[in-house]
């Protein structure tokens, strides 16, 4: 059943129209239904087939303005390392007593970041880290001597995209509190950072589609022309 406000969130947006980013940001937060500050998410459609490795989209990037959540890092190193990942701001950071908690199932963070050394004891995590998407990868910079560096960035508003399946990326680039030129810069930040990562296999149309919405709110098709000009 469709709720009322989701009717009249429903009839601000012309399904046959694909507004400039800048108009989209300016509309989602009209068409914002929830009481708490929900996530601005964007789905960027690729033209690439993730099946083939070298078309497997992923990587990283920071977002100037964050994303108005701050993550909970943990990170797996030697006791050497221990103090630099507490100092840069660490929620948990250990290794032993770390890699039994996790196998025990528990996974309560939003990144783990460790160090080339540790990544051995890591294989028997898989099962319980692989389906979070939680096991630290080289290509997203979660695999690390620079431990300090991965928790500023982390911290600070770095995200990490994958494409799916479907070759669809999604990403969160910031809070409906957020004003619409931050959304804006955001989107923007992160659609240069996929285009720079175009396969050179990958033929025909790059970006497909760009969509973007709230939570509990409907999409809003973009204009791939405003994005990419």
């Amino acid at each position: 059943m469709i709720t009322k406000k989701r009717k009249l969130a429903n009839a601000k947006v012309d399904a046959n129209k694909a507004y400039t980013l800048k108009e989209a940001s300016a509309l989602v937060k009209e068409l914002n239904t929830t009481k708490f500050d929900s996530s601005v998410d964007i789905h960027v459609r690729l033209g690439v087939d993730p099946k083939k490795a070298d078309q497997a989209i992923r990587g990283t990037v920071s977002l100037p303005h964050g994303t108005g959540k701050t993550k909970s890092v943990l990170v797996l190193c030697t006791p050497d390392k221990e103090a630099e990942a507490k100092a840069a701001g660490a929620d948990f950071v250990g290794l032993d007593d770390l890699i039994a908690k996790i196998e025990g199932g528990w996974t309560d963070v939003d990144v783990i970041v460790a160090t080339p050394s540790v990544m051995p004891k890591m294989g028997k995590l898989g099962k319980v880290l692989g389906p979070r998407n939680l096991m630290p990868n080289p290509k997203t910079g979660t695999v690390t001597n620079d431990v300090a560096g991965a928790v500023k960035d982390l911290k600070g508003g770095k995200i990490a995209f994958k494409v799916d399946k479907a070759g669809i990326i999604h990403a969160s680039i910031g809070r409906i509190s957020f004003a619409p030129e931050k959304l804006v810069e955001n989107s923007m930040e992160l659609i240069n950072a996929l285009v720079k990562l175009k396969p050179a296999t990958s033929k025909g149309t790059y970006v497909k589609g760009v969509n973007m919405a709230s939570s509990m709110s409907p999409g809003i098709l973009i204009d791939t022309k405003s994005v990419l000009n």
